[in-house]
This record gives C-alpha cells, structure tokens and sequence, in this order.
C-alpha cells in the first residue's frame, strides 16, 4: 500500500506546474514594463520604477514632497498607509482622481497598465501638463 503512495504520477502534472511558471514570469514581467512606462511618462529614465524603494523616492520627490517620504513605507505597522499616499500622488500626477488610488491599491495589475498604455498624460504635481 505505502508503495502505491511513493509511486510518481506520470500524468504530466509537471507540465502544467511549467506553464504556470512561463504564464507567471509573462505576467511579472508585463507588470515591470508598465510601471517602467509609467515612469518613463513622468520624465524619469524607466529604470528607476523597478528598483524597490527607489522608486517610491521618485515618486515623492516628483510629487513634491522630500525624497525621503520614500522611506516611510519601510516602517512597520504604517507603512501601508504611507504606500496608498505614494500611490495616490501616482495618481494625481496623470490628473486622476481616489478612484483611480483604490484601483491602483487593489487591482494593481489592471490600473498599472492602463496608465503606463492608455491616454494618461502626466501633468506634474500642480496639475499642469508640461
């Protein structure tokens, strides 16, 4: 009986495992490009969107406020919060609304990429467009 147990499935559930892998790297890499995109758009070299932490002190450093607001969501326990006010400057920064912050918290994989590939223009911290 414990030899049936240890006996190796031959019905190709490795290949699945492999395309699930191949369909998870597409999906990772689709997400970097979009937010390289998307920083690319706010004048910044595409780069510097997919360095962690980095990227948030470009954001707030291009949102107006002191690049070290790019540190906070580092701190433990409120760090989430200081990230959905990074992602909320993101979103004024294309003339977007709270709408658009609760999308990029919540479903990041659908609003990053319709930042970095729709008609979003970047505007600046004040709204102007440049």
């Amino acid at each position: 009986m414990l030899s049936l147990l240890a006996q190796e499935s031959s019905s190709g559930g490795g290949a699945g495992g492999i395309v699930f892998m191949i369909l998870y790297l597409a999906f990772i890499v689709f997400l970097l490009v979009s937010v390289w995109k998307v920083f690319v758009k706010m004048t910044q070299p595409g780069w510097y969107g997919i360095i962690p932490i980095f990227n948030y002190c470009v954001i707030a450093k291009k949102s107006g406020k002191d690049w070290w607001w790019g540190l906070l969501p580092l701190v433990p326990c409120i760090g989430i919060i200081f990230v959905i006010i990074l992602l909320n400057e993101v979103a004024k920064l294309f003339g977007k609304g709270v709408g658009y912050t609760i999308g990029l918290v919540f479903l990041p994989f659908i609003f990053w990429p319709i930042l970095a590939f729709g008609s979003a223009q970047y505007q600046g911290p004040d709204g102007k467009a440049f």
